[in-house]
């Protein structure tokens, strides 16, 4: 657990913020609402597949950090082929699905490498793998996906393989960060959704916690999206999310 106070801009830093909009205009006209805050933007499956690459290429045009969060799952030969492609867009983060075993993780790796060495790619980006789903709770992940143990256990099992493949980190909720970090190292990174702020509404998440609690918990990139995006004013909800991470 970290009892180290951050200041609003490492705060900020830790912030993604994910732009799960219809269009690039929605999401565009939002992320300037947000420009010049610190936070990250997080590009996931519904706007990446409306809007494609050049909604990446527009948002790091105004200075925003990009994970994209396409969770690749395939076998090891095309996950390495769309990793290579993703390398090339000069994203700063993008993941893959732990559950694709260890040759597929290296696969997503050996990708960027190619990228990196053909000069394709200006810099490497951060390569995390998925965990388990913040929405998977005890009775979905035994009754409906089979895979036995508890929640916690599945975690560290799946972050395990990620960090023998060399990976960078792991996507987990902020409730297995501690075992994660004692399992993996604190240097191996923890990308935590299921963030909600006091008071707001859990919506499908089912391992939340606050921002707070994350931060305490020592997690390193907190990923929210509604309490941000369908706020009135998404800047003022950011930077109210900013505070109680420095308090």
């Amino acid at each position: 657990m970290t009892k180290t106070k951050l200041s609003p801009e490492q705060a900020a830093a830790k912030v993604m913020v994910a732009l799960d909009k219809p269009d690039a205009k929605a999401a565009l006209l939002l992320a300037d609402q947000l420009q010049g805050a610190g936070c990250w933007a997080k590009v996931g499956l519904e706007l990446f597949y409306a809007a494609g690459a050049d909604v990446v290429r527009e948002l790091k045009a105004r200075g925003f950090k990009i994970f994209l969060d396409l969770k690749l799952h395939d076998i090891p030969n095309t996950v390495r082929g769309g990793s290579r492609s993703i390398a090339k867009l000069g994203v700063d983060m993008f993941n893959v699905h732990a559950a694709g075993g260890i040759a597929m993780l290296r696969g997503a790796a050996q990708g960027v490498q190619e990228a990196l060495d053909a000069g394709e790619a200006a810099s490497r980006p951060l390569i995390i793998a998925v965990t388990q789903l913040t929405s998977t709770n005890q009775a979905t992940l035994n009754g409906e996906i089979g895979i036995p143990g508890t929640v916690e256990e599945a975690v560290l099992r799946y972050a395990g393989l990620t960090k023998e493949a060399g990976l960078d980190g792991v996507v987990a909720s902020p409730l297995e960060v501690g075992a994660i970090k004692s399992a993996c190292g604190t240097d191996f990174l923890t990308v935590t959704p299921g963030i909600r702020p006091k008071g707001s509404d859990a919506g499908d998440q089912q391992r939340i916690t606050t921002p707070h609690d994350a931060v305490i918990g020592g997690t390193d990139y907190l990923v929210i999206g509604r309490p941000i995006t369908g706020a009135p004013d998404p800047a003022a909800a950011l930077n109210k999310i900013i505070e109680e991470m420095c308090s």
